[in-house]
């Protein structure tokens, strides 16, 4: 339902807003992205200045932020999240929750899951899967309370944290800051590209490292060079958007 909490006005200004701030941004965004985020504007009331949506790869994404600031607007009447035991594993650092959202105190409730793991979060952030877990729950059973159809930053893996470290910041865990090619912030860079096109395209992420990894030439993708790797994210990125369900085919066979 659109406009129910502010006055029109409000949200065509702040459409309009948000329409000048995304062309001055240099992104490269297209005219019909353009009339999308006017669309989400006059919908949820998003404010792009307030960092509530991102613009990636050609498309947008909500946060968490927006998503509980949309919340408050629509006077949501509580967030409840529960750690899944039986499907956490610690000492894996493995952790699933699930959150239920009550729009009143009346509403049943609309729920919602999320996992995080080290191999799903950006290195960024790893110790804290059990948070970035949570907040994943929080922003799926918040979707899908509010009808938002757009993934959150949050679910995926190369952004699940704070920007990563300019590769001129000095570092004191030594080695511990390069991925396992010696290659500094590059191979997580590139990791984190590849988690973002299997997300967004919902891909089966063990299908597309055997995809990977034979496009490499190699055994395993961790013995793909990162030239290699590069060049198979910029082949996967253009066959998912020409054509998904064939792209889908082929992993499948």
């Amino acid at each position: 339902m659109k406009n129910t909490v502010k006055g029109t006005d409000w949200f065509q200004n702040l459409a309009r807003q948000n329409v000048t701030l995304a062309k001055c941004s240099n992104a490269g965004i297209s005219r019909g992205s353009l009339q999308q985020l006017r669309n989400l504007t006059l919908s949820f009331g998003f404010s792009l200045a307030m960092g509530e949506l991102l613009y990636l790869n050609g498309a947008w994404y909500v946060t968490h932020a927006g998503l509980v600031r949309l919340a408050s607007r629509r006077h949501c009447a509580g967030i409840q999240t529960d750690q899944l035991d039986q499907f956490s594993d610690p000492l894996a650092g493995r952790w699933v929750f699930r959150a239920t959202v009550f729009k009143s105190a009346s509403s049943r409730g609309f729920v919602g899951f999320g996992d995080a793991d080290p191999s799903n979060v950006s290195s960024i952030v790893r110790g804290a899967e059990m948070r970035v877990a949570e907040t994943r729950a929080v922003n799926r059973a918040l979707r899908k309370a509010y009808g938002i159809g757009l993934c959150s930053v949050e679910e995926l893996g190369a952004f699940s944290g704070p920007p990563k470290p300019s590769a001129n910041s000095s570092s004191s865990n030594g080695a511990g800051s390069h991925g396992a090619n010696g290659s500094g912030e590059a191979q997580p860079r590139l990791r984190d590209q590849l988690c973002l096109l299997i997300r967004q395209f919902k891909l089966d992420p063990n299908l597309v490292k055997s995809y990977a990894a034979e496009f490499c030439g190699t055994d395993v993708l961790s013995e793909a060079s990162r030239e290699s790797i590069k060049s198979f994210i910029t082949h996967l990125s253009a066959e998912a958007r020409e054509n998904r369900d064939a792209l889908i085919c082929k992993l499948n066979s």
